[in-house]
């Protein structure tokens, strides 16, 4: 991209669905984001497994050799719920410490088609970058307009002054993953003055995980 400083991106989380969705676009899309990521030599985090579209995409992501790490929650392994994780696998004991240890772990964040956990994890993603407590892109991989409702409601907030419009450039939005990959690369923060001077602090536990009680 001519003109515009690129951010050095080495892995990217995929937020998606453990089902494959009605259109079998979705499931192509997810593959080729995997190849995508694959061939810019991108690694992959997710949310651990093989079902649905966490199992196309990481499946796409190992098969370029590109290392693949599967964040998942302890409850999920039992009895083989989601099944085998395409390459390396860390258990965590709540969906809440999977979600932070994919922020700390990965460069920018992509959110597929999914249903509600992909939507929470999409929008937690999103309120801590607005919050600044971490100041990486994020973006949406708008699959045949899986989005558009979505991002119309996200504008709309906008016009009914719930979202600024500082705010409103944290969700990044693309119809194909090289262009979406591009945008997230090119992403330029801009943190809000306000909010940017509130102190969040890791806290001192042995295992060092992050804190996110606010220091007024």
């Amino acid at each position: 991209m001519k003109g515009v400083s690129v951010r050095k991106i080495k892995k990217i989380c995929v937020f998606c669905g453990a089902n494959s969705g009605k259109d079998v676009a979705f499931f192509n899309a997810a593959f080729h984001l995997g190849e995508v990521l694959g061939k810019r030599k991108i690694d992959l985090v997710y949310g651990g497994g093989k079902l649905g579209l966490m199992g196309c995409v990481s499946t796409a992501v190992a098969q370029h050799e590109r290392q693949v790490l599967g964040i998942i929650p302890s409850a999920f392994t039992i009895n083989n719920l989601v099944g085998e994780t395409c390459g390396k696998e860390i258990k965590v004991a709540t969906m809440q410490e999977r979600l932070v240890m994919m922020m700390e772990l990965s460069d920018a964040f992509i959110a597929l088609p999914g249903g509600f956990g992909t939507l929470e994890e999409l929008f937690q993603m999103i309120s801590w970058a607005q919050l600044s407590i971490h100041n990486k892109p994020i973006g949406v991989l708008n699959i045949n307009g899986f989005f558009n409702g979505l991002l119309s409601f996200v504008d709309h907030a906008v016009k009914q002054e719930f979202i600024t419009p500082r705010a409103r450039k944290i969700l990044i939005s693309a119809t194909t993953a090289d262009e979406l990959v591009d945008k997230l690369q090119a992403f330029r923060f801009e943190p809000d003055p306000a909010l940017s001077k509130l102190k969040w602090s890791p806290s001192s536990s042995q295992k060092e995980k992050l804190d996110l009680t606010l220091r007024l």
